[in-house]
């Protein structure tokens, strides 16, 4: 999403964004502990955490022979904070005002934007020469060959595509598409290369299932479904709200949908004639498009700006909950007079039959009862759901010249077995 959000308004002006990803040699296995502890004691860390760190480094032995003290130790669960302490210092050199770095664990992104080619070849290889004197400061090596750098821009007239990036001199190929934290990034910043990719690798799943269910086993409804929920839906919706947008292009949803029938097909045991939209009700399989802006808009409520997450429920700790004396209270006057209607409805099934009730309340004043009987095949909640049917038809063809239909309130009351819930709206 930091790349995402980076980029897009560059592309959306006519810029052009050089984005190189960088490839540690070793990676957490090349870390110097020297580096470690300057970085905590830039970081200010408490002397007993930086004490005990320290001493967790010491008289550790390798097999080989360096010349060096390196190498954060293998399994275990600080290594990657240790990692993290000595690259963090990369995130926070003086770049220029047009470059922004991302990084995760050792997978570092290094985007530029700029006006021109020419005016972003500059000033990437100006960073990178500041990145290659970081490294060799602290005795990282980056693997010039593993390394890419990819041109992004959605310009369309004709001119120079290619961008020279050094990396400890030398040049860092240049590629089409990116792979970053398993999304890949095309030069429009399109996403088709990473839908292909996703449909691609489904569909192989599902043809080496259909395969072994064939000359082995006979696969269930159920059994079908927990694959698919628990292997291919979450690759379908890896990554989601940063390429959830591509979805609204056609051919692009065409692909996922395609995935998603294929496995329904099997599920529901039904014919390939039989409509999509037939498929996901009979398997109950939510359509994949809908899935994917499900995840994208959770994101946004969860993790995105605060804005979009104000009103959406989650934890939240004893400090940060309402004082009871800042609650709004409501207060009544005596000379305040309901006029409201207030109207209770229930449904119920037992071994007497199937039947709703419907009270209606005027003022305070009981006017109304209304009683229904349902055929025995019917559930509770259809008994439930009819009942408010019929208040609310009363409401539409009895009380026409009554109050203001906006001041009236409909009481749902549900009964079962496992909570009583009591809801005003």
């Amino acid at each position: 999403m930091e790349v995402k959000q980076f980029i897009e308004p560059q592309l959306e002006r006519r810029g052009v964004v050089p984005t190189a990803s960088l490839d540690v040699k070793g990676a957490f296995g090349s870390t110097w502990w020297l580096a470690i502890l300057k970085g905590l004691r830039e970081a200010k860390c408490p002397r007993n955490i930086y004490y005990l760190t320290k001493d967790y480094l010491k008289e550790r032995k390798a097999v080989i022979a360096i010349n060096s003290l390196s190498g954060c130790p293998q399994g275990s669960c600080c290594s990657p904070g240790l990692g993290n302490i000595q690259f963090n210092p990369l995130l926070k050199l003086h770049y220029t005002k047009h470059t922004k770095v991302v990084a995760f664990a050792d997978d570092i992104l290094i985007m530029i934007k700029a006006e021109s080619v020419g005016e972003a070849e500059n000033i990437a290889n100006v960073d990178m020469d500041k990145i290659s004197t970081w490294a060799k400061d602290n005795k990282i090596r980056f693997n010039e060959e593993k390394s890419k750098v990819m041109l992004l821009t959605r310009r369309k007239r004709k001119e120079q595509k290619e961008v020279a990036v050094y990396l400890n001199n030398r040049i860092i190929p240049q590629v089409k598409r990116l792979k970053y934290l398993g999304i890949i990034f095309d030069c429009k910043l399109t996403f088709k290369e990473h839908i292909n990719y996703t449909a691609e690798k489904c569909m192989k799943l599902i043809f080496s299932l259909s395969k072994s269910a064939k000359l082995n086993w006979e696969l269930s409804h159920k059994a079908l479904k927990t694959i698919y929920i628990g292997g291919i839906l979450p690759l379908l919706l890896d990554g989601a709200p940063v390429w959830s947008k591509a979805m609204e292009k056609e051919s692009y949803k065409y692909k996922l949908i395609r995935v998603q029938r294929l496995i329904n097909i099997k599920m529901a045991k039904a014919y390939r004639t039989v409509s999509n939209e037939a498929l996901c009700v009979l398997t109950g399989m939510t359509p994949i498009d809908i899935k994917i802006e499900e995840a994208a808009k959770l994101y946004q409520l969860t993790r995105g700006s605060t804005k979009d997450n104000e009103q959406f429920d989650r934890d939240t700790d004893i400090k940060h909950w309402q004082h009871h004396a800042e609650t709004n209270i409501r207060v009544m006057e005596e000379n305040y007079v309901e006029t409201s209607i207030q109207i209770f409805t229930d449904g119920s099934k037992s071994e007497k039959g199937v039947g709703s009730g419907i009270v209606i309340f005027e003022a305070g004043q009981h006017i109304k009862i209304l009683q229904c009987r349902l055929n025995i095949r019917c559930t509770n909640n259809q008994a439930e759901q009819l009942a408010i049917l019929k208040a609310l038809e009363y409401m539409g063809c009895n009380r026409r010249n009554g109050p203001d239909f906006g001041r009236v309130f409909l009481m749902l009351y549900y009964t079962d077995i496992t909570q009583n819930t009591y809801i005003q709206s």
